[in-house]
């Protein structure tokens, strides 16, 4: 049995290291499952912009929508996901030289999320909003 755990490549689906928005998620504690700093993190980021930004950077990555974090109480679809990425080639090496740990992979997605078009268009949306209204 453990021969054949020995054997599976880095390329493996099984062996693609797992995102779950819990990590990068700054409403969270540490013991509910946040895994970067708190300045870094991300307020309620999904599965699907994780994909968004690691696939835009070229990584391998799989989202299994109906995975849930162990920890995660709360049921509901926007906190459903998991994102699995190829963090390494087969030989070992870092499919992405810039990210050479997982750590690195969270730290980057928590930076970028808040980019995303989707993420500045609510902003705008509500910034507008509320400076629409004090200036009247």
């Amino acid at each position: 049995m453990a021969a054949a755990a020995g054997a599976a490549s880095p390329a493996d689906k099984e062996r693609f290291i797992c995102i779950y928005p819990a990590y990068l998620n700054n409403k969270k504690t540490i013991a509910e499952g946040r895994r970067i700093p708190i300045d870094k993190a991300v307020e309620n980021p999904t599965s699907t912009e994780i994909q968004d930004v690691c696939a835009a950077v070229g990584f391998n990555v799989l989202l299994e929508k109906n995975k849930m974090y162990p920890r995660e109480w709360n049921r509901d679809v926007q906190y459903r996901g998991r994102v699995r990425i190829q963090l390494k080639q087969d030989d070992g090496n870092p499919c992405l030289p810039q990210f050479p740990t997982r750590k690195s992979v969270m730290l980057y997605a928590a930076e970028t999320i808040p980019k995303l078009k989707t993420r500045t268009q609510k902003m705008g949306g509500r910034t507008d909003g509320h400076h629409a209204a004090t200036l009247k």
